[in-house]
């Protein structure tokens, strides 16, 4: 059912638009028919916009125009009529609209002043030119002045104006001397854009008498001159012996000498200009600089990029120069110059403006009677022009009404025109610089059918090759063509013909059998025409045997052979060329019927040699090299690719096969090992060659099978052991008669695109496979389990068909038949397809949420039914958020997350859930169309969890016996915290750790003061919170306390970063160092709480047991990831710690921690990382005893040093390192390990830094040696002496540049047996 549409009037130009470039006729370009076609006026030449005239010639004022009948013209002048029969002087040449008026026999020039405007007319319009402003040139001479001479001191900036006369056009300045040289310009001295010539500073050779500026004006041929300039230019020297003859010695003389000066710009004044450039123009900027030395200028655009290939810089950088200017262009453009001794700059703000300029000029429009049309004139500029149209020369709004006419803007449109209707129509785009003016014809034209090819033209065109049969035509309206073969042939049809719009018939593959006459045919309503072309198909030039490559002994005799086979018809054309060039001119060189002979070979005929046949209709070349040799070769075999093969014949053409024979060629020493056979189809896929079949190299013959449709050529290939021949010439061709198809299209679908739609798509079938003309496929669809029919369409060759009106998402069957003119392929297979999916109707019911631990659930619902979700069922989304946590009661920004579930699944798991939260959840079914609706939203919370890590643990107020400590709660508690958990132990100097004591502290505490611990000792802490589900991950910090309380106040220790003078405020709850704990035992044995602390080459373990006393604990550890077995290292004792020594560096371990005895019960399992590798750091032989005694000896310097540090320590005095020892209270001392010299074995887990330590002396200088075994007396035995950071002796520090402070806390050293040992090297 047709429905009914309106076209509004917004939308008329659009259509009006498409109807004109559908319906508008193109007018052929013959002369015969331009001069038979009424058309109305155009204007073909005409005198620029601005003349400028000589007054001294004859003034001519082009005006030339054409039109059918011809046109005749008038003028205006001013404004007004301009009749050229009442001035004598006027005259307009015969045939055209040009006026010459005579200057040279008394007219003058200025009286013909004014603006001129041509117009040309004839009956079906008048076409006018632009407005032409005529204006004599004038070059009047200079005004007389009286110059002064320029006395100018040197180095002084200078400006010698020119100042020429007005001239039309304005002069060309340049300045020269007396003996008209023109004057050197450099970048101290140059010309302006004015004509001024600038120094930037004098010099004394600029002294002279004949700065001459001349104004040459070229409408005239005349060269104006201003009177000469003189300049003198004083130096210091010479103007100071002029003060000091004119002055007393009481007076003050004396020139300044010659100074430099900073830049001061000369042109143009002040800080900022402006200045207005057109669009296409060209900018010219200019910067003129004075100062000493002489300023450089440099030019920039302020917030953007000089143009690249339109920026040019002239006048030694002082103008900047573009071209071709847009609005682009406006900005900000700076000049900087600069010299030694400064800077300034001029920021010239630049606005580009643009005159009209066209975007759609209007065109000439040719239209039938009661045909559509428009004419656009579209122009743009700065500001935007106003458009106006006139009719035949008169404003439109006062010309004649034309009821098929109506004006838009800058749209003319134009229904349903007659013959009246034609017209010239001017466009006029005008702003305030400028305008345009444009005409364009309406010509309305009633026109019978023409045939412009002339009649019996005969077209000769080589087989194989298109022919192009032509049949050009002219008519209003637009006739139609039909091409037709002999007098009474059928009209032609089909994929064998290329129908082109210009009428022409292409036959792209043409055969001997498409020979013969043609007849073209056009008829439009007013009548009909035809006429007849002879076509010719002739045979292809080949050359069957080529030349050959040649190797030849010198003032030997060559000969290259080229024979051809032609059409009889055809006249053949032989030309030999040697390198791509014309024989050489020698006697030697014989050129005969088929070759090419060379008599006495030299080595300068070596070379390329060319044969080529040319014919009037084609052309086939072949080469082959020379190469000349001093002696006869050594007989040698050479192997090489064959020969292409010659000759193909096709012979027994049946429907399915043909046979192909072909001769041989040269094998060239290496047998034929077999033949490849190649077809191209010129029917379907021209120009492509495709496999056909391979056969021995003994057979030179072949029976091909064959397709039905197909155009088919063939080429052979021979192939040896060296590799494939070049392809041989192609066969003739051989069309194969159609039949119906064999086969049907693959991969056949059917996949709804929409809700009420099954999209059928299949694989066309290939050219060759088609059988036939006329492809078509045949496709049928009906409802699967449904009693229906089939529904089949016939469709052209294309791949794909869309069924409308199908119920959602319902199984079809689907099949596609491909048929052509002669009948259909066999019954196709069938294939299952689905109507297009809908969203799903339905939500996922009885939603459960089943919380497994504080950050995992499982969620369960009922699937939805199956014909509810409309589609493919793909899964189910599971959307979740969280509301807000229980722990803290905020609130904060939602973040929904979606987990899918493929397949028809009914639970899914929530993975990463966090602990003590509140969160929402709806399901969602998933098919290929999208989203269902959502469930209802599903509340759940989830558990408590153990907490992370306090934010922060910080030490504080180190004393004698106490250390205050401080700490943040955990950045995410998971609950509700219940306490806090500190452990600590001390470390002694071995780094082995001492007995670990545990405090319990209260969730609203977050500070702690420790008393009644060791002085100078260091302890480790271990810091960690806990919910009512466990404890979670601890922090550690380590801590010194000091050595003596008349110290300075230490300041606090934090996490790895050194000292903080910040001091924090404690609470006053205090706890003991050894508060009482009763243990209760436990119903099982159990190892917890397994903690590492890494270092480079060793991890310090420790551990939690609770169970029975008196358990042989081992540890048991391997390369993190490695399916190595397990290392075990017994623990001595019933100690809760153990160092594993000997681990490689940056290496992650697994550890864990068992228990012999008591049923092999273990720990669960720890992984932590060794350090990176350190450099071992090894004792400097250079600050050695021996190596100083040395030096001694070598320098005498050294060695007084050494008996006067000798003299002071007999008399009591201090040491150097003494002094530096006093001067640091309290150096770190640092223990080593004696094998390899590097830090010892306990380090902080985090930053697997060397732990640093206070001196463990007592005050009354005594080494007293401890339980623990940490004193330094044993770290002593065997070294004698203590060692620094970087493991040198302090007794060495003399001559060492001065530590860094330690990271821990120092404290005051006395002296000691140790230090007294290492007090002299």
């Amino acid at each position: 059912m047709m429905k009914k549409m309106s076209i509004s009037t917004s939308k008329t130009s659009l259509v009006l638009f498409l109807c004109q470039i559908i319906s508008a006729l193109d007018v052929p370009l013959d002369s015969k028919l331009l001069e038979e076609l009424s058309q109305p006026p155009t204007i073909t030449q005409q005198s620029p916009k601005d003349y400028i005239v000589d007054p001294r010639e004859n003034i001519v004022i082009q005006c030339e125009a054409k039109g059918k009948p011809p046109p005749s013209f008038s003028w205006t002048r001013n404004g007004t009529h301009f009749d050229i029969d009442k001035d004598a002087q006027v005259t307009m040449k015969p045939n055209s609209g040009t006026l010459v008026i005579n200057i040279m026999n008394g007219g003058k020039a200025e009286a013909y002043e004014g603006v001129y405007q041509c117009t040309a007319r004839n009956e079906r319009g008048a076409a006018i030119s632009n407005n032409i402003v005529i204006r004599p040139s004038r070059s009047p001479l200079w005004t007389k002045e009286k110059l002064e001479p320029n006395h100018v001191r040197e180095g002084d900036s200078l400006v010698l104006h020119c100042r020429p006369p007005v001239g039309l056009p304005p002069p060309i300045i340049f300045w020269m001397d007396n003996a008209f040289q023109r004057l050197p310009q450099s970048e101290r001295v140059s010309q302006g854009l004015n004509g001024d010539l600038y120094f930037s500073n004098v010099q004394p050779e600029d002294t002279r008498e004949d700065y001459i500026c001349y104004a040459r004006f070229n409408h005239t041929q005349t060269i104006q001159q201003k009177q000469p300039i003189s300049v003198k230019v004083f130096s210091m020297d010479s103007l100071n012996d002029t003060i000091a003859a004119n002055l007393s010695d009481t007076d003050i003389y004396g020139a300044k000498p010659v100074t430099e000066r900073q830049p001061v710009l000369l042109t143009p004044t002040g800080s900022t200009s402006t200045k207005v450039e057109l669009r296409g123009n060209v900018l010219l900027l200019e910067c003129i600089a004075a100062g000493l030395p002489t300023p450089v200028i440099r030019w920039i655009k302020e917030g953007g990029e000089l143009p690249a290939n339109r920026t040019f810089f002239e006048n030694f950088k002082k103008t900047l120069k573009i071209i071709d200017v847009s609005e682009a262009d406006s900005g900000n453009y700076k000049c900087i110059a600069r010299n030694a001794l400064g800077s300034v700059h001029h920021v010239i703000s630049v606005t580009v403006k643009a005159a009209p300029y066209w975007i759609t000029a209007p065109r000439n429009l040719v239209l039938s009677p009661g045909e559509d049309g428009t004419l656009i004139c579209r122009a743009n500029g700065n500001p935007k022009p106003s458009i106006s149209w006139l009719a035949n020369g008169v404003p439109i709004a006062i010309a004649p009404e034309d009821p098929s006419r109506k004006v838009d803007g800058d749209t003319i449109i134009f229904s349903h025109v007659q013959e009246r209707s034609s017209a010239v129509y001017q466009c006029n785009a005008s702003n305030e610089y400028g305008y345009l003016l444009a005409n364009a014809f309406v010509n309305v034209l009633a026109e019978p059918p023409r045939i412009l090819t002339p009649a019996n033209k005969l077209y000769q065109v080589i087989a194989d090759s298109p022919a192009l049969l032509d049949c050009a035509y002219f008519g209003s309206p637009k006739p139609e063509i039909e091409w037709f073969k002999g007098v009474k042939g059928s009209i032609l049809r089909g994929n064998e013909y290329v129908f082109h719009d210009n009428g022409t018939l292409e036959i792209p593959v043409a055969q001997k059998n498409n020979a013969g006459t043609y007849t073209c045919v056009a008829r439009n309503e007013l009548g009909k025409i035809q006429n007849e072309v002879q076509l010719e198909i002739k045979d292809p030039t080949m050359i069957i045997k080529q030349p050959e490559y040649k190797v030849i002994q010198r003032y030997g005799q060559v000969s290259f052979e080229c024979i051809i086979k032609h059409d009889s018809t055809l006249l053949p054309t032989v030309t030999w060329l040697k390198d791509n060039d014309e024989l050489p001119d020698d006697e030697r060189f014989l050129v005969g019927k088929d070759n090419l002979t060379i008599m006495n070979v030299t080595d300068k005929d070596d070379g390329t040699y060319t044969c080529i046949v040319n014919t009037t209709l084609d052309s086939v070349s072949a080469s082959a090299v020379l190469t000349v040799v001093a002696a006869p070769p050594t007989p040698a075999i050479i192997y090489a690719r064959p020969n292409p093969p010659f000759d193909l014949e096709l012979t027994g053409q049946l429907e399915r096969s043909i046979d192909l024979s072909w001769i041989p060629g040269d094998e060239n020493n290496s047998p034929i090992t077999s033949f490849v056979i190649e077809f191209e189809d010129a029917l379907h896929e021209p120009g492509v060659w495709r496999y056909q079949t391979e056969v021995p190299g003994s057979q030179t013959t072949a029976q091909l099978k064959l397709s039905p449709y197909v155009n088919y050529s063939f080429r052979v290939i021979a192939v040896n052991r060296i590799g494939r021949s070049q392809p041989s010439e192609p066969s003739e061709q051989y069309l194969t008669k159609s039949a119906s198809p064999d086969e049907n299209p693959a991969n056949v679908q059917g996949i709804g695109s929409e809700p009420d739609n099954l999209v059928i798509t299949w694989e066309p079938l290939k050219g060759f496979q088609s059988n036939g003309p006329g492809l078509q496929y045949k496709v049928s669809w009906r409802q699967k389990d449904v009693d229906d029919e089939w529904t089949s369409v016939i469709v052209a060759n294309v791949s794909k068909y869309i069924v409308s009106g199908t119920p959602t998402f319902v199984p079809y069957e689907v099949k596609v038949q491909a048929l052509n003119d002669l009948g259909y392929a066999p019954e196709p297979s069938e294939v299952i397809g689905h109507s297009g999916e809908d969203l799903p109707m339905v939500a996922p019911g009885n939603v459960q949420v089943h919380v497994i631990n504080s950050t995992l659930a499982k969620v369960h619902w009922d699937p939805v039914p199956l014909k509810s979700v409309r589609g493919h069922l793909q899964g189910y989304k599971i959307y979740y958020w969280k509301v807000q946590s229980l722990s803290r009661r905020s609130r904060r920004h939602i973040e929904k997350k979606i987990l899918t579930f493929r397949g028809n699944k009914t639970f899914g798991m929530l993975p990463g859930l966090e602990p003590y939260s509140s969160y929402k959840l709806n399901v969602r079914v998933v098919n290929g169309k999208g989203e269902g609706p959502a469930s209802p939203d599903k509340v759940f919370k989830t558990p408590e969890g153990v907490p992370s890590s306090p934010s922060f643990l910080k030490i504080t107020n180190p004393t004698l016996d106490s250390l205050t400590l401080e700490w943040g709660s955990p950045t995410h508690p998971n609950g509700v915290l219940t306490s806090y958990t500190l452990k600590f132990q001390p470390i002694n100097n071995t780094h082995e750790l001492g007995p670990l004591v545990e405090i319990r502290i209260p969730a609203n505490e977050s500070s702690l003061i420790l008393k009644n611990l060791n002085y100078s000792t260091r302890y480790k802490f271990y810091f960690n919170a806990q919910t009512s589900v466990g404890s979670g991950s601890q922090i550690t910090e380590e801590a010194v306390t000091i050595m003596d309380e008349a110290g300075i106040l230490r300041p606090a220790v934090g996490a790895g970063k050194g000292y903080s003078e910040i001091l924090f405020a404690t609470s006053p709850v205090m706890h003991t160092v050894r508060p009482t704990f009763y243990k209760v035992q436990p119903l099982y044995p159990r190892i917890r709480n397994v903690t590492t602390a890494a270092a480079e080459t060793y991890a310090n373990i420790s551990w939690e047991y609770e169970g029975p006393d008196h358990a042989n604990f081992y540890v048991e550890y391997g390369v993190a990831g490695s399916k190595e077995d397990w290392k075990k290292e017994i623990v001595n004792g019933s100690r809760s710690f153990f160092v594993l020594k000997g681990l490689t560096p940056g290496t992650a371990y697994k550890v864990r921690v068992g228990a012999e005895g008591l049923s092999g019960f273990r720990s669960s399992e720890d992984v932590f990382e060794t350090g990176p590798a350190m450099a071992s750091r090894q004792v400097d032989i250079a600050t050695q005893g021996w190596f100083i005694g040395l030096m001694c000896a070598v320098a005498l310097l050294i060695l007084i040093l050494l008996i006067v540090c000798f003299i002071r320590r007999n008399k009591g005095g201090k040491y150097p390192v003494k002094e530096k020892e006093d001067a640091h209270a309290d150096p770190e001392i640092q223990p080593m390990k004696e094998d390899d010299g590097t830090f010892g074995e306990y380090s902080d887990a985090e930053d697997h830094k060397p732990l640093k330590k206070g001196s463990r002396t007592p005050s009354d200088r005594t080494v007293k040696k401890e339980d623990s075994d940490d004193s330094l007396v044993d770290y002593g035995e065997g070294v004698n002496g203590q060692f620094n950071e970087d493991g040198s002796f302090i007794g060495q520090y003399s001559g060492k540049k001065e530590k860094e402070p330690a990271e821990g806390n120092e404290s005051s050293e006395a002296p000691s047996p140790v230090n007294a040992m290492n007090s002299f090297v």
